[in-house]
């Protein structure tokens, strides 16, 4: 990591700016030094402060295409379409229908938390307790 000064952001921008609100978040989080939190950890679990800053950024940025893996390309259109639609119609019964679609699928998703068994047949990890 080295050449990379961690600074507040302070940036300006436009009420049309479509990154507006992912640059206020910038703005609000970036106030906060994260050092003494990293240098706590490493003191604790004996890791380099800059390896874990590596994995948080590195957790961080590929938090998105995580998702997208975990959800796969199909059910994230779906979803997508379901929300363009009620916002191009705009009406009630469109955001309604729009909001069935996504329960459906979230309902979809959690099978595998709500009956692990049905996710995994074979019995997939276990957690266990022994050291």
């Amino acid at each position: 990591m080295s050449g990379v000064e961690l600074q507040p952001y302070e940036g300006e921008w436009s009420d049309d700016d479509p990154d507006a609100a992912f640059r206020v978040d910038v703005a609000a989080w970036s106030r906060q030094d994260p050092l003494p939190t990293l240098e706590a950890m490493s003191a604790n679990l004996d890791i380099p402060v800059g390896a874990l800053a590596r994995y948080v950024l590195a957790r961080w940025a590929s938090g998105g295409a995580e998702g997208l893996l975990e959800l796969g390309p199909s059910a994230v259109d779906r979803l997508t379409s379901a929300i363009q639609q009620a916002e191009d119609t705009g009406t009630d019964e469109a955001r309604l229908a729009a909001w069935n679609t996504v329960r459906d699928i979230v309902g979809w998703l959690r099978v595998g938390l709500d009956d692990p068994d049905v996710a995994y047949p074979s019995g997939g990890a276990e957690v266990t307790t022994d050291p």
